[in-house]
């Protein structure tokens, strides 16, 4: 969501003649989009402004200086008290007024502080959206109505917020007019999207994944980020009769301890996730799958832990977020008196990203002599060489293609390590020259 954020910005000031440069030594304009879900992020937005307003007195040249996204709406007056030399300050559901503020603070001078809460305006005013390769994040939905006791985002992002299916289809349809293959549905809480269809009936976003599916030239369809609350069965039918959307999901469950589910408000227990977890693999059987995890929750016990563990041993994910637990203030549990220690939730990390990484190798290299359609999407560290996208979401490198860039192409799949996968283009000579060498060597 950070990511697709920046680019709207950066749609939002074109028009002005603005432009990304790759340095804030040649910017007239910096922007620190930040988000408040880590520890000490604010701290760390101070040190960038510090550092940034360093280089300004030392350069000599007068540049705007922005702090947007989720601390900017969490801080708000407190960063100009701390940095007053910072010109604008705005949440996630306001960046659509950047020009204005910018007008107004080259203007008036001062600091301008937008901290508006209002979504529907913000895409109701943003241009078209902008489009860096083949792959292209789509915003269906915004803001959680969940209020987990960890989690800041109800407080800076809102509450949920659906964007209407007609506005929807014409954005994805104008992406891929444009050259987008494959786009990712967007959402704080996606899979709760809701909107009418064209017979006035309330859909939901297995219907809406259907619809998008129609558009001919569009490939591939994901969706991020999912509640295990909202996996309804329509949504979990669509994995297995949409071609398209491919087989790959990343649904937080937090902990595999109920107790500690019901202390983070999750509205969950671990029974339950099993359960959507199973009906997916019947539905779709090679869907591969991702979550979040936090260890050391407020008054988490070692057998608590052990549950999140025996969870994890039980579905096998293929890629996953995993966290210490950190004190986020103005939420409930950074108040609770049963604070686990920080070397306690450092070993228990540390137990829990050992099993997650002996899971995901074991996946990448169960690939290797498997022929997976991929998507060039970007250029590797080496001359002639692309990075691309297997339908698990897996980074496949490959050489040689660099004539395949914005394509999927057969690839088959000749290594593997923890983090990406090594292949070999499937075209017709390179069938032939594997024959050759298998024949040559017997």
């Amino acid at each position: 969501m950070n990511v697709y954020d920046s680019t709207r910005m950066a749609d939002v000031m074109a028009p002005l003649g603005y432009s990304e440069v790759d340095s804030a030594d040649d910017a007239d304009l910096v922007i620190l989009n930040t988000c408040h879900i880590r520890e000490k992020a604010e701290e760390k937005v101070y040190s960038d402004l510090g550092r940034i307003n360093k280089h300004q007195k030392a350069s000599g040249r007068k540049m705007l200086i922005a702090v947007g996204g989720c601390v900017g709406q969490a801080e708000g007056e407190e960063i100009i008290k701390r940095a007053p030399f910072v010109d604008m300050v705005f949440g996630p559901q306001s960046y659509h007024n950047l020009p204005d503020m910018v007008f107004r603070a080259e203007r008036d001078g001062g600091s301008v502080v937008d901290l508006d809460f209002a979504p529907q305006p913000k895409f109701d005013s943003l241009p078209e959206t902008s489009l860096k390769g083949p792959s292209a994040f789509l915003s269906v939905q915004e803001g959680c109505d969940k209020f987990c006791t960890f989690c800041v985002v109800p407080y800076t992002r809102g509450a949920e917020y659906s964007r209407g299916a007609g506005e929807i289809e014409a954005e994805a349809r104008s992406l891929v007019k444009r050259g987008a293959v494959e786009i990712t549905l967007l959402g704080q809480n996606v899979n709760a999207w809701h909107g009418e269809g064209s017979d006035g009936k309330e859909r939901s976003l297995g219907w809406l994944i259907r619809r998008l599916a129609e558009i001919d030239g569009l490939e591939r369809i994901r969706y991020t980020t999912s509640h295990p609350r909202d996996m309804d069965d329509d949504l979990i039918s669509a994995h297995g009769g949409v071609e398209k959307l491919m087989p790959f999901l990343h649904l937080p469950v937090q902990s595999g301890s109920d107790s500690v589910l019901a202390r983070m408000n999750r509205k969950h227990k671990a029974g339950f996730y099993l359960d959507i977890i199973e009906k997916l693999r019947k539905a779709r059987p090679d869907i591969a799958l991702s979550s979040d995890f936090i260890v050391g929750f407020p008054g988490e016990t070692d057998l608590e832990f052990a549950a999140t563990l025996k969870l994890i041993e039980t579905v096998g994910f293929v890629q996953a977020y995993s966290f210490a637990y950190s004190q986020r203030p103005g939420t409930p549990a950074a108040t609770a008196r049963e604070q686990v220690p920080d070397e306690v939730k450092s070993e228990r990390l540390r137990q829990l990203q050992a099993l997650l990484v002996r899971q995901q190798t074991v996946f990448n290299k169960a690939s290797v002599g498997k022929t997976m359609k991929v998507l060039f999407d970007r250029d590797g560290k080496y001359d002639g060489q692309l990075i691309g996208k297997s339908p698990y979401m897996q980074s496949v490198h490959v050489h040689g293609a660099s004539a395949h860039m914005g394509r999927i192409m057969e690839v088959i799949i000749t290594g593997a390590y923890q983090n990406s996968l090594a292949g070999e283009l499937l075209t017709a000579k390179g069938i032939e020259d594997r024959k050759y060498a298998s024949l040559h060597h017997v």
